[in-house]
């Protein structure tokens, strides 16, 4: 079982999230669309699901889906720090956390540490 599931279509994040939970010990698992993201997710019930709002592949659907099948996973998400409806959108469709890009990207260490505790 992944500790964290990621929606990530852009591939030089993906490296990024992926090099950080190794650093930090993390079992993490991207997923490109939300279908994979939904079949991750039914799998196996990860302690953190990320979400790039900026994503290519209708992001805020994922997000309804993943608060649909599990209201207790928690979901963060993370964007444009210009893009405050989407943000509203985000929580209102049942992310837990929605941050600007820079503070997720500054913070993506501790995020995922905290997800690592909370499976021990």
């Amino acid at each position: 079982m992944a500790d964290v599931v990621a929606l990530v279509d852009d591939l030089f994040f993906q490296s990024k999230l992926i090099e950080t939970a190794k650093q930090v010990g993390v079992e993490l698992r991207t997923c490109g669309t939300p279908d994979a993201l939904t079949a991750e997710v039914s799998k196996s019930t990860p302690r953190l699901v990320v979400v790039d709002l900026n994503g290519q592949s209708n992001p805020l659907a994922a997000v309804e889906c993943i608060h649909s099948l599990d209201r207790e996973i928690p979901l963060i998400a993370f964007l444009s720090h210009v893009q405050t409806d989407l943000a509203a959108q985000a929580r209102a469709a049942g992310c837990r956390d929605v941050m600007p890009r820079s503070k997720f990207t500054r913070d993506l260490a501790t995020i995922l540490a905290r997800a690592k505790s909370q499976s021990q």
